[in-house]
């Protein structure tokens, strides 16, 4: 079968470009195509270690495994994480080469086209259909001559174009207009169909817009996505996680909003405990007898150091954890956790040495080089909130730079330190998706539930199932939703 492929682009970023490659190829996979997704150029604080230990953005992974493929750093070539205001670390092929501004990487990333298509030729080769999602907005006039990412890779690709709006942020019919019409006469020709996306209410009402706006265009509308509850994980953090909050009277966990926080995609898994109550924030203030605290992983370890300790959050965690409240770090919360962080070389910041929260007798220093690898591991010496969890095998991924010695109880069967508990209630680690281990997350929330005397729960559904089951239900409204035979035609099946 000759090679096919669908781009889809967005109005804006979060308008569901994401998502929406997901479940294009969930279904295409389900009708019996081979398909593979791919994004040239992604920036997000959310990424994934694949099996060779390269770097790639975190919604690829799951498009990934909605296509039923293993997640490859070929389907997102370009890799920009934000370490500060104005610096970006810059991952091609899976590496960083190191960090820019933005003013470098402009000059810079048109150089990167040759990379961007030999990891697509290698898709084009190998898949019978490419899914390819573009970035922001296409229309960016400041910067569209430098475009790599949006209406340039699916010239570069010679993708048919799906321009996906979101609704439910007002003036859908405006920023469809505009992003067309801000499109070169030749990009204009490429856009074969319009999406809207979280619709409320009755469709009905929105047909004589839609046939309205699909003459303005002469771009037809392919489909009207309905508002839904799917639980698929976001890119990055145009997102509304940091604002939702399940009110009930079981656990409380907050994760401390870090300015650079990355990998909160860790937290997922713990949503689907239905007695379980999380919110984000980011003053001490805020807090209110949590049952759990997390400190998540970051991209500037030692710069958002500073700011808990200078808006107060340090003291108050510092405070509480004495009193019983578990402490949880996860990778560059992990390290705040220690007595001191040193970065001899200046990796992240012209201090050379900053004093941890010395809840853990621990010191990590910024090494040059970059540890990325995916982690599978047994549990040992388990006590406190893991009791009972030693010989359990664990999996996940490591992303940091720093490397921490220390004297705390080791609970992996390692070499180095990779997890680490004290007393009943401080666990701290270097593994990014350690929630999705269902015994790790179901031991740490009975050890809560028992505590303040609530029901303990017994095996349930692990994170992988219940993501493909979620992916699943995407299928399902989008094909009740999506004119399948409008963008089969397009796919010029």
């Amino acid at each position: 079968m000759k090679h096919k492929n669908l781009m889809i682009v967005g109005t804006s970023s979060g308008a569901g470009k994401s998502i929406t490659v997901a479940g294009l190829c969930r279904i295409f996979k389900k009708d019996g195509y081979t398909v593979c997704p791919f994004k040239s150029q992604n920036m997000a604080l959310n990424s994934f270690v694949t099996k060779t230990g390269k770097e790639m953005g975190r919604a690829q992974v799951v498009q990934a495994l909605a296509s039923e493929i293993e997640p490859e750093a070929f389907m997102n070539p370009i890799l920009l994480k934000p370490t500060t205001d104005r610096k970006i670390q810059v991952i091609v092929n899976g590496k960083s080469i190191g960090n820019m501004s933005g003013i470098e990487y402009g000059r810079y990333k048109t150089s990167l086209k040759p990379e961007i298509m030999k990891s697509y030729n290698h898709i084009k080769d190998n898949y019978e259909i490419s899914v390819i999602e573009g970035a922001g907005s296409p229309v960016e006039i400041n910067i569209k001559e430098e475009d790599i990412a949006n209406m340039k890779m699916a010239e570069m690709a010679d993708a048919p174009v799906i321009l996906v709006a979101d609704i439910d942020r007002g003036g859908v019919f405006a920023s469809i207009y505009g992003t067309i019409m801000l499109l070169s006469e030749n990009e204009r020709k490429r856009v074969k169909g319009v999406i809207i996306n979280k619709f409320r209410g009755d469709v009905n009402i929105l047909k004589p817009g839609l046939k309205e706006i699909e003459t303005l265009t002469g771009v037809p509308v392919v489909g009207v996505i309905p508002y839904s509850n799917v639980d698929i994980e976001d890119e990055d953090s145009v997102t509304e996680r940091f604002n939702s909050l399940k009110s009930n009277n079981g656990i409380k966990i907050a994760i401390i909003k870090l300015k650079h926080i990355s990998n909160f995609t860790d937290f997922d898994a713990l949503k689907i405990a239905k007695d379980v109550s999380i919110k984000y924030v980011s003053s001490p203030h805020e807090l209110d007898n949590e049952d759990i605290i997390i400190l998540p992983g970051t991209k500037n370890t030692i710069d958002d150091l500073k700011e808990i300790k200078d808006n107060g959050l340090a003291k108050e965690i510092i405070k509480v954890s004495k009193n019983g409240t578990t402490i949880i770090g996860i990778c560059g919360g992990f390290q705040m956790l220690g007595d001191k962080i040193k970065d001899p070389y200046g990796i992240e910041s012209n201090i050379k040495e900053i004093p941890g929260l010395g809840i853990l007798e621990l010191e990590t220093i910024m090494e040059k080089e970059k540890n990325t690898r995916q982690y599978e591991g047994k549990l040992k010496n388990c006590s406190g909130l893991l009791a009972g969890l030693n010989d359990e095998k664990i999996n996940g991924y490591e992303i940091h730079q720093g490397v921490t010695f220390g004297t705390e109880q080791k609970v992996t069967d390692d070499d180095r330190i990779v997890a680490v508990v004290k007393g009943d209630n401080i666990f701290a680690t270097y593994i990014h998706g350690i929630f999705d281990n269902e015994c790790v997350t179901r031991n740490i929330l009975n050890y809560v539930r028992s505590r303040k005397g609530m029901s303990l729960e017994e095996k349930g559904i692990s994170f992988d199932e219940y993501r493909m089951l979620e992916l699943d239900k995407l299928e399902k409204i989008m094909r009740e939703n999506i004119d399948m035979k409008k963008i089969y035609e397009i796919l010029g099946d």
